[in-house]
């Protein structure tokens, strides 16, 4: 039976859902969008800020500690792969950077199996972030999944504002359209597409390191959010941060909702082992047949970047 109050949780548990994929697709938008570059290797970021997040976390003896030091070692680490990998594909066909990047998903699995060994690795919840509040009758939420909202929804903001009203979110979007002119005023335009590669796998690691105490993580942990990365892409628009906020918390909720709904609404017509098993299927179903109706009737995007 469909409570008021399981609808709620439910809605909830999409919207955390969606700031984590939020948090991983941005950066992906930010190199598709900006610098034209299909970086599939992004979600490797997330599985290394995962991997960092346990490790620092058990080093320091600090979840917060090993969460906040995952970042800049993300960040080191996609600087790296810039400087042997990234740089000599930005002016290769998307085919080349797709093949790539790929065999970059690759290498990064095998180096985790290597250093960390095949099976997960499980990280406990802050002890003060353990409990739960109260949503209404009989619908309680985690609080530690309440913060992942919090912090992605203030990651949202500041990313708008970072590209939309700085200095350097305008050279970013100038150096994108025009990069011959940015270098012409003495602008180091590598240097500046730098900072976007850093920017991205920044956000891909915090995503994956407040995913460590929801899931295991292990080798390929990232493999299935890079799919629905690239729905969320789809729906909101192509080099939208905006859109990808919105697209990303409409895949959240739909998929969240349509797991719980759906099968109540299949017993009423069927036993309830089909149901079970029929309902939570097509409703993971549902957020590609909203991909395909925004690419019917909207190809662009929910909310396409205008033409500069």
């Amino acid at each position: 039976m469909i409570t008021p109050g399981l609808l709620l949780v439910q809605l909830f548990n999409g919207l955390q859902f969606g700031i984590t994929l939020f948090l991983f697709t941005a950066g992906l938008t930010l190199l598709l969008g900006i610098l034209n570059f299909m970086n599939l290797a992004h979600v490797s970021l997330y599985m290394a800020g995962a991997y960092f997040a346990v490790a620092l976390g058990q080093w320091t003896g600090s979840f917060w500690l090993g969460t906040i030091l995952a970042v800049p070692c993300t960040i080191a680490l996609a600087m790296v792969v810039e400087y042997l990998a990234f740089r000599r594909l930005y002016r290769r066909d998307h085919l080349d950077q797709v093949l790539a990047t790929f065999g970059l998903i690759m290498f990064f699995n095998e180096m985790a199996r290597i250093v960390w060994g095949a099976g997960g690795l499980y990280v406990s919840v802050p002890a003060a972030l353990s409990g739960n509040i109260v949503l209404g009758e009989a619908a309680i939420f985690p609080v530690y999944r309440l913060l992942i909202i919090g912090v992605g929804c203030l990651t949202a903001v500041g990313l708008t504002w970072l590209i939309r009203r700085t200095r350097t979110g305008m050279l970013i979007r100038a150096g994108a359209d025009k990069p011959e002119m940015v270098e012409a005023v003495g602008i180091d335009v590598r240097r500046l597409f730098r900072w976007v590669i850093g920017l991205g796998a920044g956000l891909a690691a915090l995503a994956g390191a407040l995913s460590g105490p929801l899931f295991s993580v292990e080798p390929g942990m990232g493999d299935a959010v890079l799919i629905l990365a690239l729905v969320v892409i789809v729906i909101g628009g192509i080099g939208s941060i905006r859109g990808s906020f919105y697209a990303a918390m409409l895949v959240g909720v739909v998929d969240a909702v349509g797991r719980t709904v759906l099968p109540v609404l299949f017993s009423m017509f069927t036993t309830p082992v089909v149901a079970d098993t029929l309902g939570p299927a097509l409703g993971s179903m549902l957020i590609y047949l909203l991909m395909i109706g925004v690419l019917l009737f909207k190809p662009e995007g929910l909310f396409a970047v205008k033409e500069r």
